[in-house]
């Protein structure tokens, strides 16, 4: 991770075919484009490799999100259960709905805690909604059964998890729908774009429209297509898509240089006492983009943390303190600020994240380091930064 350092020229030789066409948009100008259609391609190959009937390309993981819960009904005032460790684009797509983010906590898995999402469950949740961060997964069984018991829709945001497993399905299908992320940092990449899967064709037509002003698509004439109800312009261009082409075709080769990376990582730090490493779930297969570990305390994980990145150790991350990323640092969610457009029902509805007791989540994002799997490594220096990174840790213990 990410896919753009294996970028090369099957990628250009995708794109030059959209350039040659001069056809950029995905819909339309069927004559022109010299039978090239990227996001169909891109689309089919999706959802053949997450083993789904259906593939929606959109703009943006926060696009795929956002039409993923419009298409299954989500709407002004439903409860979206997430974890308090997330990208703030699984929130945001939310509140965009006028739904209400109900945050919980999480556990060793650094994501959603199972009893503490039972616990927050009321009649209004309509979705529980985990986040496979980091490359690795929650309890999906015990998620799916709360949500068979509650009648409520599992929404895997898989945009940092492409490739991974739970059960043997791949991540984003073991729910009712899966969304991912193709930005530039992603283990594949379309520069920008995203994707949702479903194996519902109701969820996929009311995507394929809401995410092109409702158009039915029906027909070659876009003129003379249908609106069946209101929509928005989350489209991907074929140029991205085209991208998002070649490096699908990568994705096994990027996960196995990700998985031989990691490993060697994580031979090196087990030899040290007093590092433990994130749970992943029984039967679960994470897609090797981080390895994610524990220091005793929140203190040593700081001091660490530091030395890491003066000993040359780059792309390693503290969440606890990160603006994006974990809850202590959204002021625009806990303070409520920018929210006035939502109606003042949903508003009123939201819960005061300024004074909620999240310290069982603190426990653990307070001790982790997380460190991104490159792709580019040489084997030496992927051993020289195995040895850096325990020596570093060893003098700050």
């Amino acid at each position: 991770m990410p896919g753009f350092e294996l970028f090369g020229d099957k990628e250009r030789d995708e794109v030059n075919d959209v350039l040659n066409s001069g056809v950029l948009m995905r819909y339309g100008f069927d004559g022109k484009r010299n039978g090239h259609w990227k996001a169909k391609e891109l689309e089919q190959a999706l959802a053949k490799r997450m083993k789904v009937n259906h593939a929606q390309l959109v703009s943006s993981g926060t696009a795929a999100l956002t039409v993923a819960m419009a298409s299954a009904g989500v709407g002004a005032g439903d409860e979206v259960i997430l974890p308090t460790f997330t990208f703030v684009a699984s929130f945001e797509a939310v509140l965009a709905l006028g739904a209400v983010p109900i945050l919980v906590d999480i556990d060793d898995t650094l994501t959603l805690e199972p009893k503490a999402v039972e616990k927050a469950i009321t009649s209004k949740t309509k979705v529980i909604m985990p986040v496979h961060m980091c490359g690795s997964m929650a309890n999906l069984r015990a998620l799916k059964d709360l949500c068979d018991k509650h009648n409520l829709l599992l929404l895997e945001d898989a945009c940092q998890a492409i490739g991974g497993t739970y059960e043997g399905k791949p991540l984003g299908s073991y729910g009712d729908l899966g969304c991912f992320s193709f930005d530039y940092v992603k283990t594949i990449t379309c520069g920008e774009g995203g994707a949702l899967i479903t194996n519902d064709d109701a969820y996929y037509k009311n995507a394929d429209h809401y995410s092109d002003h409702g158009h039915d698509h029906i027909g070659s004439d876009r003129g003379a297509e249908d609106h069946p109800f209101l929509g928005y312009n989350y489209r991907i261009s074929e140029l991205h898509a085209a991208v998002g082409v070649a490096q699908l075709k990568k994705l096994d080769t990027f996960l196995g240089i990700q998985e031989k990376n990691y490993n060697i990582l994580k031979k090196e730090l087990s030899t040290i006492p007093e590092i433990t490493f994130r749970t992943v779930p029984e039967n679960g297969v994470e897609n090797y983009s981080f390895i994610s570990f524990f220091l005793p305390t929140e203190d040593q994980a700081r001091k660490v943390h530091a030395s890491l990145s003066k000993a040359g150790v780059d792309a390693c991350f503290y969440w606890y303190d990160n603006n994006w990323h974990y809850h202590r640092k959204w002021a625009h969610l806990k303070h409520l600020k920018t929210l006035s457009f939502l109606p003042s029902k949903v508003y009123d509805q939201l819960p005061n994240y300024d004074k909620a007791d999240f310290s069982k989540s603190d426990h653990w994002m307070g001790r982790t380091i997380s460190c991104l799997i490159k792709l580019g490594w040489t084997k030496d220096e992927v051993h020289q930064r195995a040895e850096t990174m325990a020596k570093t840790i060893r003098e700050n213990l």
